[in-house]
């Protein structure tokens, strides 16, 4: 909201010259009723109507003011508490944790069947290591006979207090060491790893169903 505290309030009324005769105020022949008495009259009218005008601008522009003010204080829309919850992760008793992003409306996996899964891998400190979106293919497996770690199989095919995942359900996942790449880490080359050895490692998932 624009305030315009001194837009009414600058007004000033012109004023005639003295050389040119007022013809509201003029006493003469054309007006001989008007006396001196009058003409005082007629001033004073026309002061306290510019004096009106005046005080009308400027109330006006303490009440624009004061509502700039008031909306100023009024809360501003944020983000929705929604939005800004993060998912909270479910501690299997194997270590693995777990939260559903979007749960699936498709049928779950069986043990041994080829499916699959897009995801990210990152590391604990938030790190990418891997990524199946940024090779614009996803990953295809048989899901629960070894071809994956094994947080992975537990994590799409469930058991141990994990849900199995659903086709189309999107799955958060922290893998333990231990069901991840244990002490021998990965990707290691000259005394450096692309994953450390005992490394809690974290996965987006998404099962897009049988391959």
């Amino acid at each position: 909201m624009k305030s315009l505290p001194f837009s009414a309030a600058t007004y000033i009324p012109k004023i005639p010259s003295p050389k040119t005769p007022n013809p509201v105020i003029r006493c003469s022949k054309t007006n001989p009723k008007l006396g001196s008495t009058g003409i005082v009259q007629q001033q004073t009218e026309n002061s306290n109507k510019v004096l009106l005008k005046r005080r009308e601008g400027i109330g006006f522009g303490l009440c624009a003011g004061i509502a700039d003010a008031l909306l100023q204080l009024l809360p501003q829309p944020g983000p929705s508490v929604a939005a800004t919850e993060a998912c909270e992760l479910t501690v299997s008793p194997s270590g693995l944790a777990f939260c559903d992003e979007v749960v699936g409306k498709g049928p779950e996996a069986v043990k041994g069947q080829l499916i699959k899964a897009h995801y990210v891998g990152k590391l604990e400190n938030g790190k990418v290591f891997d990524s199946s979106y940024n090779r614009g293919k996803p990953l295809t497996f048989r899901v629960g006979v070894g071809e994956v770690i094994k947080g992975w199989d537990q994590g799409i095919l469930g058991g141990d207090g994990v849900p199995p995942m659903l086709a189309g359900g999107k799955r958060t996942l922290r893998l333990p060491p231990e069901l991840g790449y244990g002490m021998r880490g990965a990707g290691c080359k000259g005394g450096s790893c692309i994953i450390p050895p005992d490394s809690v490692l974290l996965f987006d998932v998404e099962f897009i169903g049988k391959a």
